[in-house]
């Protein structure tokens, strides 16, 4: 059943929505898997000075969000379509990544990658702000933008498993090293753009009316500041972020120095991903029979309690015990990634009718200037946990053996510190959910 007046999507509409997450995901996940790694085992960047690298453009993508996302509402206001800022990122990011992975040999790597990055950050806001205000204005109806996020969830696990699936293995094929890297970087881009573009193309339909008035980015946010389940939701989001991130950065240290083997860490990342694709669906269905806050609060419990078991597996050198956990926090992944996005809209429509004003474009842009944060912080974190533990940065040519406060450092930075951070985000799911209700039942 759908809303009144509301018309049920065909595939055809979903997929061409949910196809640009091929491209997000993507972006999302190679820098954060691999960008780190390149930078300290691949160019010899000290840990710290890396992660600085890392952080820096995605501090600039967090004030450069909010910004887009009034920009966005303004193109909504004069042309009635999202298309212009849509295009101009999904053709600058392809070319931007593979710069960040093909550093000349007398540049320091820090400085071209750093550079290159913070040109990908700007693309990328460029894309991803409109693109997520996008669900909000294709369908009033609460089902239906359920339906819309889990074509974009599956869309974007593709373009997760396609990153940490291939990535690596592109590396490997063309050789490893940096010339591996910056072959990988042209392919991978490549997928990216044609993703992006096919999804801007795909869209041109979708009516966006965000209201008559023109608001800035600080009216916007006075706007929304009295939207609190908005900005409880997102609290909750952004630490989940920020955990996946830390375990995404933590991922190839894992497997070179606990596993012995860093091939495996297309393994670990399919085994994280793959079952997550499976298991959307039945998120969605749990979600419509016993409710979305209650789904959500259980599958960040749980992907808390796998993180915990991991130190044990990893730390007694078991991989099929490390790889069965890892599979199961993919589950619990599946639902981190549906169920918070497929909630958003909810707070868009609920402050239309608080205000009278939707500024989806303004949501979207603190949504994505927060969900950035956490990406960004995550490797920046876990390079603050090897520096501390004493980790040795070095290129391949001239590898080292690293000291044993190393080595569990970047074992509890994998594990120990996400559960953390899942376990604070609890709170925030429960917060909102009471809210939710609240409004419910004054509506």
């Amino acid at each position: 059943m759908t809303a009144r007046g509301a018309v049920a999507l065909g595939r055809g509409r979903l997929l061409g929505y949910g196809i640009g997450s091929v491209g997000t995901g993507v972006f999302s996940a190679v820098p954060g898997l691999l960008l780190l790694y390149y930078l300290t085992d691949m160019l010899g960047v000290p840990a710290a000075v890396a992660g600085a690298v890392l952080v820096a453009p995605k501090i600039w993508d967090v004030l450069l969000n909010p910004l887009v996302g009034a920009a966005s509402d303004r193109e909504a206001v004069r042309t009635g379509r999202r298309t212009r800022l849509l295009m101009a990122g999904a053709v600058a990011l392809p070319v931007v990544f593979a710069l960040m992975f093909s550093v000349p040999g007398d540049v320091p790597g820090a400085v071209w990658s750093g550079a290159a990055f913070l040109l990908a950050a700007t693309a990328f806001a460029c894309f991803q702000v409109p693109y997520v205000a996008l669900p909000a204005e294709m369908s009033p109806d609460q089902g239906e933008r359920t339906r819309i996020m889990s074509w974009r969830v599956v869309c974007l696990t593709v373009g997760i498993l396609v990153a940490g699936g291939l990535a690596p293995a592109l590396v490997d094929v063309a050789g490893g090293g940096r010339p591996g890297y910056a072959v990988m970087g042209v392919t991978i881009g490549a997928i990216m753009g044609a993703a992006l573009v096919a999804a801007t193309l795909a869209t041109r339909w979708v009516p966006s009316l965000p209201g008559q008035r023109q608001l800035g980015p600080m009216a916007a946010f006075r706007l929304a500041r009295g939207n609190r389940p908005f900005f409880v939701l997102l609290a909750a989001f952004v630490t989940q972020a920020l955990a996946v991130a830390v375990m995404l950065a933590g991922a190839p240290y894992v497997a070179a120095y606990r596993l012995g083997d860093d091939g495996l860490t297309s393994v670990m990342f399919v085994c994280l991903v793959g079952p997550s694709m499976l298991a959307v669906p039945i998120w969605a269905r749990l979600a419509r029979a016993h409710g979305p806050v209650r789904c959500y609060f259980a599958a960040s419990a749980g992907f808390c309690a796998i993180a915990v078991a991991l130190i044990w597996a990893i730390a007694a050198g078991g991989l099929v015990p490390t790889l069965a956990l890892t599979a199961l926090a993919g589950v619990c992944y599946a639902a981190l990634q549906l169920l918070p996005l497929s909630l958003l809209p909810d707070t868009v429509h609920a402050d239309a009718a608080r205000t009278g004003q939707t500024q989806a474009g303004a949501f979207t842009g603190l949504w994505t200037a927060g969900e950035t944060a956490g990406l960004a912080l995550g490797p920046g974190l876990y390079a603050l946990v090897l520096a501390a533990s004493g980790f040795v940065s070095a290129a391949t040519e001239s590898p080292v053996a690293q000291p044993a406060g190393a080595l569990t450092g970047l074992l509890l930075g994998f594990t120990a510190l996400p559960a953390l951070l899942m376990l604070i985000s609890l709170p925030f799911i429960l917060r909102y959910g009471r809210l939710a209700l609240t409004r419910k039942e004054a509506a």
